[in-house]
């Protein structure tokens, strides 16, 4: 009988703390370590209670859950590998937030495990499905990534991703190195679960938890209009970031950060 291989998900512990936790789910083609800035700026719990625990995850295929067998792509797969990597940490409710792929993620672990999901946060992210010439241009590029043996391909993104001011700071240089170290089996797998992934819209008008929808005000990839729409459809505000690309968490950690913390605290406290 043939073995069909799980997703794997590696959960990294950014924060200890006890209670609620925030879990953050990361970009395309990065790993936890993005997240890191902004987790470090978020803020302790009020009059010395014990502070709620931050985790990053790898997702399949990248970061530490890389030279690990995949099953055929899907986020569906990694939204399991997400609950079950919790599960194991002792996890079975957590705010999730993700930017980009992960908020894909993020909305396919809403659709397969609702009971999971205490706190939604969509950061630089959309809930439809890709346009056929988006599809084509992610399939194409994992060919060419597969083919290659190397993950040259997806470098630029690098510089595409961010805003002019993080361009300026010579951000890019570090993400570039972030990109450099995927592995292009991983790289492929997470083009090709992308370019599957069904529109999702509907999730959107069904939770009514508490949910945060941030995106950067230079954002290309899914622009300010993307944002409000998604945002309409959860019946709040967008968190527009002034000067910021698509990869917000690593251009502007401050404001992510005051996000996400106001996401946790009402999550926390049930509204």
């Amino acid at each position: 009988m043939t073995h069909t291989p799980r997703a794997t998900a590696v959960v990294h512990a950014l924060r200890p703390g006890t209670g609620l936790p925030l879990v953050l789910l990361h970009a395309f083609p990065l790993d936890h370590r993005m997240w890191e800035d902004a987790a470090a700026l978020l803020p302790g719990a009020p009059h010395g209670a014990a502070a709620q625990p931050v985790l990053a995850l790898d997702l399949p295929g990248l970061g530490a859950a890389q030279g690990v067998p995949l099953p055929d792509p899907s986020l569906d797969a990694s939204a399991d590998a997400v609950a079950a990597a919790l599960a194991r940490a002792g996890h079975d409710r957590a705010v999730v937030a993700g930017l980009s792929m992960g908020g894909y993620v993020a909305l396919a672990v809403l659709e397969r495990h609702p009971g999971l999901v205490a706190g939604l946060g969509l950061l630089d992210t959309k809930a439809g499905a890709d346009t056929e010439e988006a599809r084509a241009n992610r399939l194409r590029i994992a060919d060419a990534v597969e083919s290659a043996g190397t993950v040259d391909e997806v470098l630029p993104m690098a510089d595409a991703l961010l805003g002019r001011a993080a361009r300026d700071r010579g951000t890019a240089d570090r993400v570039r190195a972030w990109i450099g170290a995927q592995p292009p089996a991983g790289v492929a797998w997470s083009q090709r679960a992308m370019a599957a992934r069904p529109d999702r819209t509907a999730l959107l008008e069904e939770f009514t938890g508490p949910a945060l929808v941030l995106v950067g005000e230079e954002d290309q990839p899914t622009p300010v209009a993307e944002a409000r729409r998604t945002a309409g459809l959860l019946g709040v505000e967008p968190v527009v970031v002034p000067g910021a690309g698509h990869l917000t968490a690593v251009e502007t950690p401050g404001a992510v950060a005051a996000a996400l913390a106001e996401l946790l605290a009402r999550a926390a406290a049930g509204r």
